[in-house]
């Protein structure tokens, strides 16, 4: 958990109403919400329209500062839906590779947040288009809505209502304690992340039949933490209803995301309170957020989503293999090179040794057998293909597990298009490099695209919509992916090939299998 936050690193009240209102003009649509009139934008080339900026939950500040969402106030007057709202309180930093700063949050960051970010093409009210709602990742410590990379403008003009979301992060978004237990009706804290896209999924059924959308048929989709987010919310009570499909980009699989218990998840919510001399939550809430941002940096207090008995009253693996939670289609899977995010420096043949026998322990000599050591070259080869075979038979695993208890169907991938990178080929198909391509924006950076690229971009954006308006990612012209057969080990390749693939080879496939139910697998990381 350590090395994914600082790799994750490393990747107010409002004013008067007066100052956020604006006169619609002939050329900004108007819709009306539950809270007010908004304003959008049209885009010349595609016509669909942008309305950015939308509260979906009053700041949480002061008093709200550790609660769940309360709802927006109203407005009079129409609000100016063309800009987005500030991003959630986090560091801001520049470029660090393979990121770009496509991928990075960028201008105002403050503790009033909670704003979502509406796209859809030219329809009428209660079109009833497929709605898809995104939640960025960021290893729950950063991201943002109005990140570059997830402009909805080009997936939106393919027919359907794109939204984009924040929640909060950090500290912010998930600091349990003792006495925010005790004042809760629910004897619970911590999760207030995973509160804000809750309520941001209960604006989306209240108002986005005024954009066009269609309440009844919407996907929730994130990447990485919103990809854990996505598994959290498929098993969550409190979500139950709010969604009707789930697309998890790189983070569901049989090995999970560690997960606090909420006594554990208190007492570092009590150490956190002792690191900045506050004896209350009283005097805690008094402190300045950037004060807090800055203490957060102490990696021995780490912010997660945790079983808290009322948003997540088991681990979230736990409660896939039961019948409740939303019983939804979903798609998951993974890019190439995400194991390397917990990969380890491998300088000489002792380090790869010493890795083995804490990772697999009394399956190491079996491992070595599968992915051998030797040269620096086939070592790191033997990392990067280990973690490849074991991301895939992970998920495969997860959707066999889930299929035991419900009837919506599992779609697995394997996307291994690299983002073309003349001066940096080592990164090949990275962590969140999908993304460029299913929101169909390879053009927001500045790359060699070929021709295949921007094939797979119209190919996994298809997918996409088609899952968001049927549950069933195939549709006329695009290659068959099957759902998963728990009888047959495959996934969907996505890339220059799209066509099923096999898990790994019987003896690697084998080895996983066993993996995952010894003890050694509870140390397998999350992809």
């Amino acid at each position: 958990m350590k090395r994914f936050a600082a790799l994750a690193i490393a990747v107010g009240v409002c004013t008067s109403l007066s100052a956020n209102t604006a006169q619609p003009k002939d050329d900004h649509p108007v819709v009306m919400t539950v809270s007010g009139a908004v304003s959008g934008v049209i885009d010349s080339a595609t016509q669909v329209r942008s309305f950015k900026g939308l509260p979906f939950a009053a700041p949480p500040v002061g008093e709200l500062r550790w609660r769940p969402p309360a709802p927006a106030e109203r407005w009079s007057g129409v609000r100016d839906g063309s800009k987005f709202g500030a991003s959630c309180m986090q560091q801001v930093h520049g470029d660090f590779l393979p990121w770009t700063k496509e991928f990075l949050v960028k201008g105002e960051v403050s503790e009033n947040c909670l704003y979502l970010n509406v796209w859809t093409p030219p329809a009428k009210e209660n079109a009833n288009l497929p709605v898809i709602v995104y939640i960025p990742g960021g290893g729950f410590v950063e991201g943002s809505g109005s990140t570059a990379i997830y402009d909805g403008t080009n997936l939106a003009s393919t027919g359907v209502v794109v939204v984009t979301i924040n929640y909060r992060l950090g500290p912010f978004g998930f600091l349990a304690h003792p006495e925010l237990t005790a004042e809760s009706p629910h004897h619970s804290s911590g999760n207030y992340a995973l509160l804000d896209q809750i309520a941001a999924l209960q604006w989306v059924k209240e108002n986005i039949g005024g954009f066009g959308g269609d309440p009844h048929k919407v996907t929730i989709w994130g990447q990485s933490a919103g990809a854990f987010s996505v598994g959290d919310l498929l098993v969550s009570p409190q979500a139950r209803g709010l969604f009707q499909a789930a697309v998890a980009d790189s983070g569901l699989g049989v090995a999970g995301f560690p997960s606090l218990d909420l006594p554990s998840a208190e007492k570092n919510g009590v150490k956190f309170a002792e690191a900045h001399h506050a004896s209350s939550i009283k005097e805690l809430r008094a402190i300045p957020a950037q004060k807090l941002l800055a203490g957060a940096q102490d990696h021995t207090l780490l912010f997660f989503p945790i079983v808290d008995g009322w948003v997540m009253p088991e681990a979230p693996n736990a409660l896939n293999q039961g019948a409740g939670g939303n019983d939804v289609p979903v798609i998951t899977g993974n890019q190439a090179n995400d194991g390397m995010l917990f990969s380890p420096t491998i300088r000489s043949s002792e380090d790869f040794d010493r890795f083995v026998d804490r990772m697999y322990r009394a399956m190491g000599n079996e491992f070595e057998r599968l992915y051998p050591g030797g040269s620096f070259e086939q070592m790191h080869r033997s990392l990067i293909e280990s973690a490849r075979d074991r991301e895939r038979v992970s998920a495969f695993l997860w959707a066999e597990q889930r299929l035991q208890h419900h009837r919506g169907p599992v779609y697995t991938y394997f996307f291994d298009q690299a983002v073309p990178w003349p001066q940096h080929p080592e990164f090949g198909a990275f962590h969140s490099g999908e993304l460029p391509y299913f929101f169909r924006n390879l053009n927001v950076m500045d790359r060699p695209w070929e021709p295949v690229d921007r094939e797979v971009s119209q190919t996994t954006s298809a997918y996409l919509k088609n899952f968001a308006g049927s549950g069933n990612p195939n549709g006329p012209g695009l290659p068959e992916w099957s759902a998963v057969n728990p009888a047959l080990p495959e996934t969907m390749e996505m890339g220059a090939k799209m066509q099923p693939m096999p898990l790994a080879d019987k003896a690697k496939y084998d080895f996983w299998v066993r993996y995952f139910h010894s003890p050694a697998g509870r140390n397998a990381p999350p992809f």
